[in-house]
């Protein structure tokens, strides 16, 4: 599994006022449900280079309490894990996801 030094450094979640309902509004995930990802294994964290221009950004693939596979981008402030957007996992995700 690929970790970030940044991501195990991690004291909490930032979340922005333009992103905080823009997943669930998008595509029905609640920030609680981004949240959960980062604490449930497997836990597969890559760096996301072709969207990290201005700032680094990372997708992370995980699960919810309640099995719901996530696909979860977000950017390191600080300490503080800020999540730019979250989906479902799309099929190619959840085989990449199931088989690592």
């Amino acid at each position: 599994m690929y970790m970030l030094q940044e991501y195990l450094d991690f004291t909490g979640f930032d979340w922005d006022k333009g992103n905080r309902d823009k997943s669930l509004k998008k595509h029905g995930v609640h920030g609680w449900e981004c949240e959960q990802v980062f604490f449930n294994s497997p836990l597969i964290i890559l760096e996301d280079e072709k969207h990290s221009a201005k700032e680094k950004r990372y997708a992370a693939f995980g699960h919810t309490d309640s099995g719901k596979q996530l696909m979860v981008v977000y950017t390191m402030r600080r300490k503080l894990l800020r999540v730019i957007s979250a989906r479902n996992m799309n099929r190619k995700e959840r085989e990449f996801y199931e088989n690592f």
